[in-house]
Formats: C-alpha cells, sequence, structure tokens
C-alpha cells in the first residue's frame, strides 16, 4: 500500500511538472516553408487562389485520399472557402483578403482547435520564376491546444513536412501546365484582309523573340507618335524561311487605312489582299510554334493544297502581358493558297 502511494506520488508530480511544461510554452507558433518556383507569380498565384486546385497538391490529402472535399459556391478570392472531413475531424478554409499575384490571406478552423492565419507571399525573381512563401500562424493557444502540440512533436513537426510536400507538388503541377499546347488544323477559310505598319527584319531561330519584341516596340513608337490607331492583334508575314530556323519577316499592326509614310521611314505601310488561306491554331507557348507550322504544311500536301504567292502569316490572338500562363496564348497560323 506504501508502494502504491509513492507510484501515485510520483505520477502526481510528474503530471504538475508536465502541466508547469505546458503552461509556460508559448502562447503561439508559426510555421513557415518557402520554395523557388520556375514560373511567374500571376500562373502560380491563379492556382493558389482557387480552392478548386487543392486538392490536386495538399499534402494532406495525398496522405489520407478518403477525405470528403466540399467546394463552397465561391472557391476563388476574397470569399472563396471549402470544407474537409477526414478521420480526425472536420474543418474549414476561407481566403479573407487577396493582393493578386501578390499576396493571400487565409483563415483556418480544424475540429475543436483554435483558428489559424494562413498567409502567401509571391515575390518575382530575376530568373522567371517565383518566391513562395506559405505561412501557418496561431496566438493565444490555450492549455488543451498545447498540450496536444506538444505531445505531437509540436507544430514543425505536424505541419512543416506537409508544406514541403505540398510545394513540392504545386511546383511540379504549375511547371507542367505551362508546358500545355494543342495544334488545331482549322481547315480553308478566307481572310478578310486589310492595311497594315510594318518593319521587316532578319532573325535566327535563337533571338527571333527578342527582335520581335525590338521591331512591335519601334512600330508601336512609330504609330503614337503620328496617331495611327491598332484595329486589331499584331502578326508577322514570313518572307523566308529556312529549314533552320532563320527568317526575314515583317513584323505588322493592322491599322484602318492606307498610310503614306516619310521615304526615309523604316516603318512603312502595306496591304493584304481578302484571300483564301488554310488556317491553323496554336494554343500554347510560341515554342510549340514548330509543330503548328508541320501540322499545316503536312495538310497542304495531304489534301494537294497550293500555296498562292501571297506570304504566309501568323497572328497573335492575346497579349503575353496579359496572358502569363503560355499554355493559354494563342496563335494563327494563315498560309495562303491558290483557288
Amino acid at each position: 500500500m506504501k508502494f502504491l502511494k509513492y507510484i501515485l506520488f510520483l505520477l502526481l508530480i510528474l503530471a504538475i511538472g508536465l502541466a508547469i511544461y505546458i503552461a509556460v510554452q508559448p502562447n503561439k507558433f508559426s510555421v513557415t516553408r518557402t520554395q523557388n518556383i520556375q514560373a511567374p507569380a500571376a500562373v502560380i498565384y491563379d492556382n493558389v487562389s482557387d480552392f478548386k486546385n487543392w486538392e490536386a497538391w495538399s499534402s494532406w490529402i495525398e496522405e489520407k485520399p478518403d477525405t470528403k472535399i466540399t467546394l463552397s459556391e465561391t472557391t476563388n478570392g476574397v470569399g472563396g472557402s471549402y470544407t474537409w472531413e477526414d478521420d480526425d475531424g472536420k474543418g474549414t478554409m476561407k481566403t479573407t483578403a487577396a493582393e493578386p499575384n501578390t499576396s493571400l490571406t487565409q483563415e483556418m478552423q480544424f475540429a475543436e482547435f483554435p483558428k489559424s492565419d494562413i498567409s502567401w507571399d509571391f515575390k518575382s525573381d530575376n530568373n522567371g520564376g517565383t518566391e513562395v512563401t506559405w505561412n501557418m500562424s496561431g496566438k493565444d493557444l490555450p492549455f488543451g491546444f498545447k498540450l496536444f502540440t506538444t505531445l505531437m512533436g509540436g507544430m514543425e513537426k505536424q505541419v512543416g513536412p506537409h508544406f514541403e510536400r505540398g510545394l513540392e507538388k504545386l511546383d511540379s503541377i504549375v511547371v507542367n501546365s505551362m508546358k500545355a499546347y494543342d495544334v488545331k488544323v482549322d481547315g480553308v477559310t478566307e481572310y478578310g484582309g486589310g492595311f497594315y505598319m510594318y518593319k521587316t527584319t532578319s532573325a535566327t531561330g535563337a533571338n527571333i523573340s527578342l527582335v520581335m519584341g525590338k521591331q512591335y516596340g519601334e512600330i508601336i513608337g512609330y504609330m503614337a507618335k503620328n496617331n495611327i490607331v491598332q484595329i486589331g492583334m499584331p502578326f508577322t508575314i514570313y518572307n523566308e524561311m529556312s529549314s533552320d530556323g532563320n527568317v526575314i519577316m515583317s513584323n505588322a499592326i493592322p491599322v484602318q487605312n492606307k498610310v503614306v509614310v516619310a521615304r526615309e521611314s523604316e516603318v512603312l505601310c502595306g496591304y493584304i489582299p481578302k484571300t483564301r488561306v488554310l488556317k491553323t491554331t496554336l494554343k500554347g507557348n510560341y515554342t510549340n510554334l514548330g509543330q503548328a507550322w508541320s501540322a499545316a504544311m503536312a495538310h497542304l500536301a495531304q489534301n494537294n493544297l497550293t500555296q498562292s504567292d501571297i506570304k504566309p502569316f501568323e497572328i497573335y490572338q492575346n497579349d503575353p502581358g496579359n496572358v502569363p500562363n503560355p499554355a493559354d496564348w494563342v496563335t494563327e497560323i494563315y498560309i495562303p493558297i491558290k483557288e
């Protein structure tokens, strides 16, 4: 009996010691992980800001695939939310603040635990990538929560590995999403023609993007200086194309009427007549234009279509500055054909 009293006394001392240890633990926590993802901040932000995408890269769901996800009517941006339920309980996540392409603030409630604050920061680097920082924090923690987290090894041990795995999966999903592309040979149609301002130069496969950017900048500058209004999307006429990727091209911007330019001007005015064309559409990065042109040329050969004397051209239907994901860029290839 005396021995039992000693055991009970010892257990009491241990319980008091544990209680004191738990009580003096910090009343707040913060867990942060950062990963550099080789993608524009806007592309990553678009994925993270919409809860319908979270299931694909959540490491918690990867660990417990039977988790039940319920999306709210609004999933994207401020007010967007979702709930989940697994064998540990039910949780909710809601976005409370958002600065597009820069940051997100969210609130998480799981079971009976205190609410946690979630934040995301997206910082572009100088190499086309983005530093993504994911943080979870809490404050004014009750004794029961501190007891639970202490017995489970702390919030760093509980949350940190999930953040690391989640960011790793997000990286893979975002980068692969930018590689997606589709080529469609739309068939023979009619191009309406019209006037355009243009500038001609040569380029190689290695520098064509830089050359195009410079060309369009000069054309737009000339048009602004002379109050010439753009009426359509930029396009490129290929005067000569070689198998090694070298080209002589005219970069052009559509205008309403013929423009008379000074004799010394490098920016000129041209005209394409209404003509039958074979149209092919690429949705995806411009790096896939080679496949689109190959599909178009193969269609010409298979259908006994003959190119006319009008040079082929491609129209860029959206502006990469406004469409951050290359998988969403749209380019239309037009090859004029004989009647």
